[in-house]
């Protein structure tokens, strides 16, 4: 989707909450997430090895983001962001 589309249909609200779901979780684009079909292999070639530990994907798959502050900071950081880019915020009925 072209980027002034994107932005016609969503709100800077939901685009700002998309940006901090993915700073928790990694990519969202699944291209870049390769790192996890990787780590699969990874492992099952360690493990075919003979090693004597038991490997698992997530041995291989690097941290995206490392976790410094709370929630709560991560949602303060959310509406600040949602508050520059001209968002409101609906109280719910």
């Amino acid at each position: 989707m072209p980027v002034r589309e994107l932005l016609a249909r969503t709100s800077s609200l939901e685009l700002t909450e998309w940006m901090a779901y993915e700073k928790l979780t990694g990519p969202l684009d699944v291209r870049l997430r390769g790192d996890i079909s990787a780590g699969i292999v990874a492992a099952t070639v360690a493990n075919s090895a003979g090693g004597k530990r038991k490997l698992k994907p997530k041995d291989f798959i690097p941290v995206w983001f490392k976790r410094r502050k709370s929630i709560q900071e991560i949602w303060q950081d959310v509406m600040r962001l949602n508050a520059a880019l001209g968002g409101t915020v609906r109280k719910k009925e």
